[in-house]
């Protein structure tokens, strides 16, 4: 249950972020912020709990940049309109999801990875 918890909430900040950025600024369509939130919120999760135990937070916030980066910039090539700057967009959304993944991070490691360590 708590890793339900813990997806929902990752879920939540990257749909909320991605939607102020990339809809608020660069006019994207919230089905193209949903289907980014899923991607990223999937693949992500997967990382926050194999990899943010082996690395540490700095290294799997930087991880969850590039991801991000990737995959925004690789999915905004086929689905943003052309007047989006895609290089831009892809560079502030990813920014903002790894300062959001920071705090996520701590959260995963004292709600989720401790109590895991311990049972």
């Amino acid at each position: 249950m708590r890793h339900l918890m813990a997806w929902i909430i990752k879920f939540a900040l990257t749909t909320f972020l991605l939607f102020v950025i990339l809809g608020g600024f660069y006019d994207v369509s919230f089905t193209d912020v949903f289907l980014l939130s899923v991607l990223l919120t999937v693949l992500g999760y997967v990382g926050d709990v194999f990899i943010l135990p082996r690395v540490g937070n700095l290294a799997a916030s930087l991880g969850d940049f590039g991801l991000a980066l990737i995959i925004i910039g690789w999915m905004g090539f086929y689905r943003f309109d052309e007047d989006v700057s895609l290089i831009g967009a892809s560079l502030i959304s990813s920014f903002a999801i790894a300062v959001g993944e920071w705090f996520f991070h701590k959260y995963m490691k004292n709600t989720i990875l401790e109590r895991e360590a311990v049972s």
